[in-house]
């Protein structure tokens, strides 16, 4: 059975900077495509930022361009976000999901991932 387990939400200050984790449990990301998703009440989940797992190459919402990093770790079979600088407008419950196919023109789109994590609450906050 594939988990994939996040860690790393918290409360943090404006500014202030944290880094999720996304551990995969069951199974080794090979072709796949690792993408980080957040979602608020009432809204849509919205992409936040992706790795091609084999290829390392990045994407990123435009909102958070030059303040979040995703990298991985083939050694622990990990994917990392690391937020830096963060603003009230990034508090969400973060999620981890793995598209399998590695499908480069769906990478924005959540609808094309096949396994999701718990999800991780982040609050931006004074």
């Amino acid at each position: 059975q594939v988990q994939l387990v996040e860690s790393g939400g918290g409360l943090v200050q404006p500014g202030g900077s944290l880094r999720l984790s996304c551990a995969a449990v069951g199974r080794s990301f090979s072709n796949s495509n690792i993408g980080w998703f957040r979602q608020t009440p009432g809204k849509e989940r919205e992409f936040v930022a992706a790795i091609r797992w084999r290829a390392r190459t990045t994407f990123y919402a435009d909102s958070v361009k030059g303040r979040f990093t995703i990298s991985r770790d083939s050694a622990k079979n990990t994917v990392y976000l690391q937020m830096n600088n963060l603003k009230p407008d990034d508090t969400a419950v973060y999620y981890c999901a793995e598209d399998v196919g590695g499908i480069l023109s769906s990478i924005w789109s959540h609808a094309n991932y096949d396994y999701w994590g718990q999800g991780t609450q982040v609050t931006v906050s004074s």
